[in-house]
């Protein structure tokens, strides 16, 4: 075990750090060559211990605790990191969080930081959206890391398949009709991604090709997407259900009112929105080709038919 390499992963029991976990351990080469030292805020808890028993190293430490950060990579020759901005929805602290990061990864040698990033879109869209503050804080961490010199991949994931079992298609009255209602061009091309089956697939891909990625950003999706393809999956999938699916393009007043009406802070709703009709402009991988990135995986990505024939929230329609 001490001729391994060290590979830190955050979020080791949530979804990506998970898959990523997965991944590696799943590979007898990569097994073989990288000691998994997951970061979780409880070690206790029974996920850490299932991950322990896989022969993961879990150590508590918290995001914002620069101490217990800086003893994490203790060693360590390659690092995952991963932030989330919607459970605070603030920015300066996402990009402080991710700035600790980069600094302890500096600090302690470590020689491939793999950074969970997006694209600026205030940049991206000369300032016509300069809301998308999940996006921006994001590449404004990528910025400072290239600029402090730590030898880093930066992985884009892409919009989360599971977003639509999970709540964006769903029945709406008044007829019950199986309903994705978004402020968005029926023809936008979305990049999207099975975030727990495939961010391993990646990572572990950017993991063994470092000397080639580099400096480089990985547009982490299986295809684009159009709204119009998402209804025609779910209908093709579940053809009872599907016989009356439609895509509905709404208003971004109707769209806000709909955010506000689950709970969502005026704040986060506007961002959202921005979110939602930036894509069809300039793309949200500024229109890019996924080609590249997809060549790195040994496996092929979860397509969307795929990830939705096993979506919990679409288990018993027909």
């Amino acid at each position: 075990m001490t001729d391994k390499k060290i590979f830190v992963v955050f979020g080791a029991t949530g979804n990506q750090g998970g898959s990523v976990i997965n991944a590696v351990l799943g590979d007898s080469k990569t097994a073989s060559e990288f000691q998994i030292r997951g970061i979780t805020r409880d070690p206790s808890k029974p996920n850490a211990k299932a991950l322990e028993a896989r022969g993961v190293e879990c150590v508590a430490a918290d995001i914002n605790n620069t101490e217990q950060i800086k003893s994490a990579f203790q060693g360590a020759y390659a690092v995952f990191a991963m932030t989330n901005y919607w459970e605070k929805m603030d920015a300066e602290l996402e990009m402080q969080q991710g700035r600790n990061i980069a600094d302890l990864a500096k600090e302690s040698g470590v020689q491939h930081l793999i950074w969970s990033s997006l694209l600026d879109i205030t940049k991206l869209s000369n300032g016509k959206f300069g809301k998308v503050e999940h996006f921006d804080s994001k590449a404004a961490v990528e910025r400072y890391i290239r600029d402090i010199g730590v030898p880093a991949t930066f992985f884009l994931p892409g919009f989360f398949m599971s977003n639509f079992p999970e709540g964006m298609l769903r029945q709406l009255p008044p007829d019950n009709d199986w309903t994705l209602a978004l402020p968005m061009n029926p023809e936008t091309p979305i990049p999207c991604i099975d975030v727990a089956a495939d961010t391993g697939k990646f990572v572990k891909g950017i993991l063994t090709h470092r000397d080639r990625l580099l400096g480089k950003q990985l547009y982490a999706s299986a295809a684009y997407y159009t709204p119009k393809e998402i209804v025609a999956t779910f209908a093709e999938l579940y053809p009872e259900a599907g016989k009356k699916a439609k895509y509905v393009q709404v208003s971004k007043d109707d769209y806000i009112g709909a955010l506000a009406g689950t709970g969502m802070p005026e704040k986060g709703a506007e961002e959202l929105y921005e979110n939602m009709v930036f894509m069809y402009e300039f793309g949200y991988y500024g229109k890019a080709s996924l080609d590249e990135s997809l060549a790195i995986l040994d496996e092929k990505p979860t397509s969307l038919k795929e990830s939705f024939s096993k979506a919990k929230a679409f288990q018993g329609i027909q």
